[in-house]
């Protein structure tokens, strides 16, 4: 069965069937363990430690709170990450169901995404209040940035993860070609860069904006500026010292142009989320055959 437009009955029972595919997973995920839920809390906990420790004491990074910077952009990059591993694999995980139930085989793929994103959800709590100890402004009109940056990586998320769940079906080393992907893909986002070090290093504003055609770029400097919040390198020791004081830390001070980094971003997330729908509608129909 292939991605159909449902009926009221048939939405209401493949959403069913996706929410009981979630908590499969969780339940499978922390069973036998003391602490559960609050493993997802460990990853971004270290991560915001280490690297603050790293970037802020040991290599006396002018970028303020360097963990948060980093967790602000990474989180949504580990809900995609996350998301499309998960669905690459989620039909050849469960080959069993799909050979001997018929049902709409994008639940799989979509309750991985689900997955991944109840998982980074509680990650999101470790930012929020490690936000709040910084004294970080907590309401600020940049948080409506939120929004259309979580549609568009959805959108992403999805469209590519029914396309490699279906190509996986097919070609197994798919879900090869896509982890050595998405490391490079994550080199090519600014999550550990500042995204000023494109503008600075490249200096053409076409080719800045072509960029942004990156579906994961426009969202990542989004979230950046909704949660960090933190513009222009601020007069401290290492900003003085390399000359930065006051010079932009993120793109642009003005929220219109994250706006528009987004909308770039968007139509490469459209383009993923056409091509994976009518990939996975056309393949479908053949996944217990081939498996």
């Amino acid at each position: 069965m292939g991605v159909t437009r449902p009926s009221g009955t048939q939405s209401r029972l493949r959403t069913e069937l996706i929410g009981q595919l979630i908590r499969k997973d969780l339940k499978v995920k922390y069973q036998g363990s003391t602490l559960g839920f609050l493993w997802s809390l460990a990853n971004p906990l270290l991560i915001l430690v280490v690297y603050t420790f790293v970037f802020a004491v040991v290599f006396k990074s002018a970028v303020p709170y360097f963990g948060l910077f980093l967790m602000s952009g990474m989180l949504i990059w580990n809900f995609f990450t996350m998301g499309v591993s998960g669905a690459t694999t989620s039909i050849l995980a469960n080959a069993g169901l799909v050979k001997k139930v018929p049902f709409a085989h994008e639940s799989l793929p979509l309750a991985s995404i689900g997955f991944a994103g109840v998982q980074v959800a509680l990650q999101y709590i470790v930012l929020v209040v490690a936000l709040f100890v910084v004294g970080m402004p907590p309401l600020r009109p940049e948080l409506l940035l939120i929004i259309p940056a979580l549609i568009v990586v959805l959108a992403a998320t999805i469209g590519l993860g029914l396309f490699t769940a279906a190509s996986t079906v097919r070609l197994r080393d798919t879900q090869h070609l896509v982890e050595v992907a998405l490391f490079a893909w994550m080199w090519m986002t600014p999550i550990i860069y500042p995204a000023t070090l494109v503008h600075t290093q490249v200096n053409n504003h076409v080719i800045e904006w072509l960029y942004y055609l990156n579906p994961m770029a426009g969202p990542v400097i989004a979230m950046q500026r909704a949660l960090y919040g933190v513009v222009r390198y601020p007069d401290n020791q290492a900003a003085r010292d390399s000359g930065q004081v006051g010079q932009l830390l993120l793109p642009s001070a003005d929220n219109l142009y994250y706006v528009q980094a987004l909308g770039m971003s968007a139509i490469t997330a459209a383009i993923f989320l056409a091509a994976g729908i009518w990939l996975f509608r056309r393949r479908s129909a053949d996944f217990a055959e081939e498996l």
